[in-house]
């Protein structure tokens, strides 16, 4: 092969180079359009995040007031007229409502009516729990003894989705008056109030 033609095919192979198209543009584009979908992905919710989002009522930062003494505890049997008695009404009221046994849950309640209200206001979740916190000090009025007790309301929505709701519930009982009944002079739930997620 003489010198001319080794530099033709030379030129050639050159030339053949040249119009080879690059790897790196398709690459390129595949990592941008992957990027596309991951913004997409994260900017969309699927069906069952969606479900999972908070409702109207969903407040995280519910929480009850922090008061950092500790409770006492009983040395021996609970006086009935006391904060603490006060106090064991509304966990009870918390076990019964959360194992769903309303009938036995609205005998802590000192009216039927106002009970039954307040089961129909929870009649949508799904699933509740209290968090329960310390009685308040006793107030006396028209011959009555009041106690007022911080609550959290949490669980499921029947729709999904999760909440968490304050409250207060009042605690009423009736002084050793003359023509008052045992029942009146327990303590009962005399209401419960929406402080916050209403």
């Amino acid at each position: 092969m003489t010198f001319r033609m080794i530099a033709i095919f030379l030129a050639g192979l050159g030339l053949c180079g040249c119009n080879r198209p690059t790897k790196t543009a398709p690459e390129t584009n595949q990592a941008s359009a992957s990027s596309g979908n991951e913004a997409g992905s994260t900017a969309s919710s699927t069906p069952a995040e969606k479900a999972q989002a908070p409702t109207e009522h969903a407040q995280a930062n519910v929480s009850l007031p922090d008061d950092r003494r500790p409770l006492e505890e009983p040395t021996g049997p609970i006086d009935p007229k006391s904060a603490e008695a006060a106090g064991q009404v509304v966990q009870h009221y918390a076990a019964l409502i959360e194992q769903g046994r309303w009938d036995k849950a609205n005998a802590y309640w000192g009216d039927e009516v106002t009970a039954a209200r307040f089961r129909g206001e929870l009649a949508v979740y799904s699933e509740v729990h209290m968090e329960i916190g310390k009685p308040g000090d006793s107030e006396g009025a028209a011959g009555s003894i009041y106690i007022t007790d911080p609550v959290v309301f949490y669980g499921k929505t029947k729709a999904g989705g999760s909440f968490r709701r304050g409250a207060s519930v009042t605690l009423r009982r009736v002084n050793d008056v003359p023509g008052s009944t045992q029942a009146q002079r327990r303590w009962h739930i005399e209401r419960i109030e929406w402080t916050s997620g209403a």
